[in-house]
């Protein structure tokens, strides 16, 4: 299969196309560099410094079967300040994709949606049944992208799937020494930000809130190794059927706290990692879980990674590339 990877040169879309490259599809990358970066484009990939919104005319000569779309603004606060950015990149940018991978009978996609279409959840673990009440533009575009794969696929047999993503982490070691892993500008997630903490690169880390009602009183998330999230979109593209567009959330089905997620980086890197114990923030849920039953169902999908392992792969990514 020749698949094309929007996003391609950022944390997940390069992992996820290597593990296609591993696979033995082909795999062409489009990105435009705004996050990503050009040397984390694997090997054998072919690449093309582009905005999803300028593929017509293109896609007629590189013969894709399938695409697999990351290409997207991500930060929660900033959507919030400049919502323009996200419904223009992400949706307006999605929709010019879509009619062009359709103008080119491109009718496969798997796109990177969020857990943020969910917003704050009470009943835990979160079921793609759940009421979808974003609390930000990012998570409200995400929705709105995940609709119009729906109309999609019942209006022109597209065949969709959206993979809800809670916590992301690791790194991908590939066989030929290279490494995949994050290298955000600008680092929002807890585990890079407490090893860069850990290894006096980074300030301390903020503990937003202590008397959550949960075991140690700090935020419990769902955290997902990047090797196992991109297992899943592999079988996502295969599993995909014409005029059906599936929701499937991926996660582990457990979560770990704040304060689990800090010990686990010190007890990997050796290193105490300083925290600053502060207020609540608003709009943090207690608690985000995933269901993964409807993955485990219709993908033939489990995450086998641990919470140590994203900790210890990350860690290795953070060493080679600090």
């Amino acid at each position: 299969m020749r698949v094309l990877v929007t996003g391609g040169a950022g944390y997940i879309g390069s992992v996820v196309a290597a593990q296609l490259l591993a696979g033995g599809h082909e795999v062409v990358v489009v990105d435009d560099l705004s996050t990503g970066h050009a040397d984390a484009v694997p090997p054998g990939a072919e690449f093309h410094r582009l905005a999803i919104t300028s593929l017509d005319g293109r896609l007629g000569d590189w013969k894709i079967d399938a695409a697999v779309h990351f290409a997207a603004k991500s930060l929660v606060a900033e959507s919030t300040h400049e919502p323009s950015l996200y419904w223009r990149n992400n949706v307006i940018g999605t929709i010019a994709l879509l009619d062009s991978l359709r103008a080119y009978g491109v009718m496969r996609i798997v796109f990177s949606s969020s857990a943020a279409t969910y917003g704050d959840v009470e009943v835990q673990p979160i079921g793609e049944d759940a009421p979808t009440r974003p609390t930000s533009p990012y998570g409200a575009s995400k929705l709105a992208i995940d609709l119009a794969l729906r109309d999609y696929a019942h209006a022109y047999r597209m065949a969709a799937i959206s993979l809800r993503y809670f916590n992301v982490a690791g790194a991908l070691h590939s066989a030929d020494g290279r490494s995949y892993g994050e290298r955000h500008t600008n680092e929002t997630h807890l585990i890079p930000n407490s090893l860069r903490a850990a290894a006096g690169a980074g300030p301390a880390m903020s503990v937003f809130g202590s008397d959550y009602p949960t075991p140690d009183g700090t935020c419990v998330r769902d955290y997902i190794h990047v090797i196992d999230l991109g297992e899943a979109h592999l079988r996502a593209l295969a599993v995909a059927k014409p005029g059906l567009h599936q929701v499937v959330n991926l996660g582990s089905g457990r979560g770990n706290s704040v304060r689990d997620v800090l010990r686990t980086v010190a007890e990997v890197t050796g290193k105490d990692v300083p925290v600053i114990e502060a207020a609540r923030r608003a709009g943090d849920p207690p608690t985000l879980i995933a269901s993964n039953q409807k993955a485990a169902q219709f993908l033939g999908w489990n995450p086998t990674r641990d919470l140590r392992e994203m900790v210890a792969d990350a860690w290795a990514f953070e060493q080679a590339h600090s």
